[in-house]
């Protein structure tokens, strides 16, 4: 699961980084307002931690442009700032959830998983799951009906955010900017290659329908409707 923290303590950005990293999260971080919100606005991220305070652009309004563009990534905000009115102002412009500096290790990594649970259909042992399909990202591997599906790593990133992204629809240039990231040599094809790899993976257990082609788009994870 990917997650862009955006800070402007370089100190306590890259150690919520390197906590994140360390409990198996890919972590991205910035300190300028300007940037996180160009790179929030990607798409890409299943969490965003932000900073109240920041240079260029603040929390806040980084907050209240993604959610006036239908962006409904969870997002926690953490500040230095032990008021309520900022807590509500938060809260009441789309934050998720909220931590006042300086805050306890376990309580930051629990609020996180609390928060990627609530968007990916987790469980609170770190699975992620759609109907039958179950996704574990301690060993990057997933599971239909408890059976294996013997993914590659690439592939179970794929089938990752489709899950976390389930019944939406995520374009080409969303999972390619994911999955390869934007200063990939290789191009937008690759998508389309490791599409038919899922699809081929997942047809020897009657799931490979799950993903759906948005022609002209891009894909979206939904289950199959008898009669449809």
């Amino acid at each position: 699961m990917k997650i862009l923290v955006v800070e402007d303590s370089e100190f306590l950005c890259d150690a919520m980084v390197t906590v994140l990293s360390a409990a198996g999260f890919d972590a991205d971080q910035t300190d300028d307002g300007e940037e996180g919100f160009f790179l929030a606005e990607q798409a890409v991220y299943d969490l965003l931690v932000l900073d109240i305070m920041l240079p260029g652009i603040s929390g806040i309004e980084i907050l209240k442009q993604l959610r006036a563009k239908g962006n409904t990534v969870p997002i926690l905000m953490v500040t230095a700032k032990d008021c309520i009115e900022d807590r509500v102002r938060g809260l009441n412009t789309g934050a998720d959830d909220y931590m006042v500096k300086p805050f306890a290790v376990s309580e930051f990594l629990a609020r996180v998983r609390a928060l990627l649970r609530r968007k990916g259909g987790g469980t609170p042992q770190g699975l992620l799951s759609y109907k039958s399909l179950v996704l574990n990202p301690q060993v990057k591997q997933g599971y239909y009906q408890s059976q294996e599906l013997w993914l590659t790593v690439r592939e179970y990133e794929l089938l990752e955010f489709l899950v976390l992204n389930r019944e939406q629809i995520l374009t080409k240039e969303q999972i390619f900017d994911r999955l390869w990231g934007i200063e990939a040599e290789t191009g937008l094809g690759v998508v389309e290659v490791y599409i038919h790899f899922l699809r081929k993976k997942m047809s020897a257990f009657g799931c490979n329908k799950f993903i759906r082609t948005i022609r002209g788009v891009g894909y979206m994870l939904k289950e199959q409707m008898s009669g449809n």
